[in-house]
C-alpha cells in the first residue's frame, strides 16, 4: 500500500475523479466522473501492484475476468459501437485498467480515446446515479 497511491489512500484526490461502484473478485469498480464516453469506468486491482506481470497467474486471471464482467457490463447498459482498454500508469502506477465505451459519432471515433477531454464532461448526482445502476444491473 502506498499513501500517495490514489487508489491506495482512497481519499479526497480519488473522489475528485471518481465514484466507486462496488468491489469484484480482486479489484474495485469505479465510475470515471469525466463521461465525454458515456459509461467509462476504471477497474483497479484491490492490492497494490505496478505491474500486471508481477501478480500471480491466479490473480491476473480473476483480474482479467473483473475486467471482461466490466466490459460485458457497459456493453449490455449502453450499447457502445466499440470498448477501448486503457492501461497506463505512468503518473498513477497502480494497476488500473480504463474501460471505455465509444460510439461511432462520439468522441474520438477511430482514435484513441482522450484521457481528459476538453469539454470535461461532468454529470448531475442524479444522472451519475443513473448510469451507475444501469452498470450495476449487468454486473
Amino acid at each position: 500500500m502506498s499513501q500517495d497511491c490514489i487508489y491506495c489512500a482512497q481519499d479526497e484526490r480519488q473522489e475528485k475523479i471518481m465514484i466507486e461502484i462496488g468491489k469484484l473478485r480482486v479489484s474495485t469498480l469505479f465510475l470515471f466522473r469525466e463521461q465525454t464516453y458515456r459509461g467509462r469506468c476504471i477497474v483497479a486491482l484491490n492490492d497494490h501492484q505496478t505491474e500486471f506481470f508481477h501478480l500471480s497467474q491466479d490473480k491476473q486471471d480473476a483480474y482479467m475476468r473483473d475486467v471482461a464482467q466490466v466490459a460485458k457490463a457497459i456493453e449490455q447498459a449502453f450499447s457502445p459501437d466499440k470498448i477501448n482498454y486503457g492501461a497506463f500508469g505512468d503518473t498513477m502506477p497502480h494497476v488500473h485498467f480504463h474501460i471505455v465505451p465509444k460510439y461511432k459519432d462520439g468522441a474520438a471515433w477511430g482514435k484513441m480515446f482522450e484521457m481528459s477531454p476538453a469539454d470535461n464532461k461532468q454529470l448531475t448526482d442524479g444522472e451519475y446515479e443513473e448510469v451507475i445502476n444501469k452498470i450495476k444491473q449487468h454486473l
